[in-house]
């Protein structure tokens, strides 16, 4: 039932090296081992470090004869976004005869325990978590049964030996604030994600990069955080251009919104407040979701290779990636310049034939 030689002078690690490691029962070891909840959280979290410090890990679930599948765990499946990356996935799943298992994982601990526990007992191939946070714990526990966990998009910063894959978000930001300050662009608002999402602060940080590569002023006043989300993109939008302390003169006239979600908002503001695309007002998005050339006019964005991602994600997991390789993939991000840009104001060439914002063939 078990193998491994680590911590335990070169012979295999059994159930009673790590009841005596963590100090219970070869019974609670045993408990841990198969997924079963009548065990404390302190105790299982005691008992998976000591099977992490022995070596002890389970053989191979797919070696075993289960269910030749792959859990995927999304944080929410209302976008576009969690489509593209199940396309990913399902390339090199679908052709060696592998099956997904798509869960609905927030952030709540009890919930989280609960879907560990439901994976183990499934015995699947290896887990991918997308967009949430890593934790050692949860890495340990996947890694205690010989389960390779790999995590798309993390939330925060990937702990030493957690495998995960991202698209190069600094690059991402610096791309489009390079683009709208090289049309002339200075007053250049930002509608971001969640500030612990690693991600929306690396395209942040990248964003700012490009205003001292031009030797131009960040304004921190038009920064906004909010969720990777349509509405949050609206209501920011909202406050952005038509906030109680915003002049005329002051307005931002390009908005980097960092998903083509939060772009969507500020077109739908962009049009309640009567501003044309990209006339009165320039917008850049983040994903390159397919939707997003369908808005009128359609959006300038930066693309990152969201099917791709899944892709790789699902081989890290199938080949049961080495631990002596990279355990991060970072994959390469490209503006995608369409027609919802354009040079501020009267350095604008005309545009007869502009739709504007109010002419969006898309709505939610």
């Amino acid at each position: 039932m078990t193998s491994g030689n680590g911590g335990n002078g070169g012979r295999r690690v059994i159930l009673r090296d790590v009841a005596e490691r963590a100090g219970v029962s070869i019974a609670t070891v045993s408990k841990v081992a198969n997924g079963r909840g009548e065990v404390s959280r302190d105790t299982r979290n005691r008992v998976e470090r000591a099977m992490a410090d022995l070596g002890y890990f389970q053989s191979s679930p797919h070696k075993a004869g289960s269910s030749p599948l792959i859990e995927v765990a999304f944080h929410h499946f209302d976008t576009v976004w969690t489509l593209d990356i199940m396309r990913g996935i399902a390339g090199p799943t679908q052709s060696a005869g592998v099956r997904s298992v798509v869960s609905l994982l927030d952030c709540d601990d009890a919930q989280m325990t609960a879907w560990v526990e439901e994976v183990v007992a499934r015995r699947p191939i290896g887990v991918i978590v997308v967009f949430s946070k890593p934790t050692e714990s949860l890495g340990r526990r996947f890694a205690s049964r010989n389960i390779p966990c790999v995590f798309i998009d993390p939330l925060g910063n990937p702990e030493s030996g957690i495998m995960s894959v991202q698209s190069d978000n600094w690059s991402g930001g610096l791309y489009a604030g390079r683009h709208l300050l090289a049309l002339g662009h200075r007053r250049i608002a930002t509608i971001t994600g969640p500030g612990n999402a690693m991600c929306a602060n690396a395209r942040l940080a990248g964003f700012r990069s490009a205003f001292t590569e031009f030797d131009a002023s960040f304004d921190p006043t038009m920064v906004r955080h909010g969720e990777f989300t349509a509405d949050s993109g609206e209501r920011l939008a909202r406050e952005l251009l038509d906030g109680d302390a915003m002049r005329a003169d002051r307005r931002p006239t390009a908005i980097f919104a960092q998903s083509d979600e939060i772009a969507l908002g500020v077109y739908r503001a962009a049009a309640a407040l009567d501003l044309r695309i990209p006339d009165d007002l320039s917008v850049v998005g983040f994903d390159d979701v397919r939707t997003s050339i369908t808005l009128m006019p359609a959006l300038t964005t930066v693309s990152q290779p969201l099917a791709r991602m899944g892709e790789a994600a699902a081989r890290m997991v199938m080949e049961r990636r080495s631990p002596d390789a990279d355990p991060r993939v970072i994959l390469p991000t490209e503006l995608v310049v369409r027609t919802s840009t354009a040079a501020p104001g009267d350095q604008a060439p005309s545009r007869a034939d502009s739709l504007g914002a109010k002419t969006l063939a898309m709505t939610s």
